[in-house]
């Protein structure tokens, strides 16, 4: 698991500068036409809460939500990404306003490490964000241990992840054509070969990245049972597909033609009273 925590680090310190340049300030289609309506819908982030940004890449929900007015502190095991959110929440071409930089505290840690994560201060915040990352991380069960410390009593967590039914990294995308009833039509699908068992395997999320990501791929009812055993409740849960008029970037990429499969899963989770 060591092992697999330290290539994966290796890999988003490599990939950074791609990914910093591909997300930008305004974020990709997943994040903006899948991704933040419902994070901030379950989120509900109020002005002066205190919000836990865990795994910020280059800042851009940390951005979002100082920008609503929510102090954030935020953090990323790969010391590269970090450098280019400092860059990119002190940069006075971005959309962040000047007055808003001292809402956002950045940090270098690693979701995977217990110890690290309770330094941030224990009931501290009243809210925590993973956005599109627990899939990244070898072991989230310290990240699960670590939330009820961190978080006020009552406090949320809310994730977006791959929806592990039709998007992880056994899924194929298919497109078939056949006649029905005379007329010709052509169906998109998604072909799933693997789902039960967790397992690990190699990727590229973007096309141009240098080096091929881990995905650590779960079935659900690991990710809602490891929060269960930790005193979480679900009381929120959207699934996301591209809506139909959405292009396709590529022939057989996610998009309209996928309208009626959802590429991601939101939760949220509180915490018992």
């Amino acid at each position: 698991m060591d092992n697999l925590n330290q290539t994966t680090k290796d890999a988003w310190d490599a990939n950074a500068e791609v990914w910093d340049k591909r997300m930008g300030d305004e974020g990709n289609d997943f994040f903006n036409l899948l991704c933040w309506s419902p994070l901030a819908s379950l989120l509900d982030p109020k002005p002066d809460s205190h919000i836990l940004d865990i795994a910020c890449g280059n800042g851009l929900t940390s951005r979002r939500l100082a920008e609503m007015g929510c102090r954030v502190t935020a953090f990323d095991f790969s010391a590269n990404l970090i450098e280019y959110a400092k860059a990119r929440t002190t940069d006075p071409s971005t959309r962040l306003r000047a007055n808003l930089q001292s809402l956002i505290s950045y940090h270098v840690i690693d979701a995977t490490d217990e110890s690290q994560l309770l330094s941030l201060g224990e009931t501290k915040f009243d809210s925590a964000l993973s956005n599109m990352a627990l899939f990244d991380m070898a072991d989230i069960e310290p990240l699960f241990r670590a939330l009820p410390k961190l978080l006020k009593p009552g406090g949320t967590f809310v994730f977006s992840i791959t929806h592990p039914c039709f998007n992880n990294a056994s899924s194929m995308h298919v497109v078939e054509e056949m006649d029905n009833n005379g007329e010709m039509q052509i169906a998109y699908s998604v072909k799933i070969s693997r789902y039960m068992t967790p397992y690990s395997a190699r990727g590229l999320a973007l096309r141009n990245q240098p080096v091929p990501q881990i995905y650590f791929e779960r079935p659900l009812q690991y990710y809602l049972n490891t929060a269960f055993k930790n005193g979480f409740i679900l009381d929120g849960f959207e699934e996301r597909a591209f809506p139909p008029e959405t292009p396709q970037t590529t022939p057989l990429s996610w998009g309209g033609k996928y309208s009626e499969i959802p590429a991601i899963l939101v939760a949220r989770l509180r915490l018992s009273p």
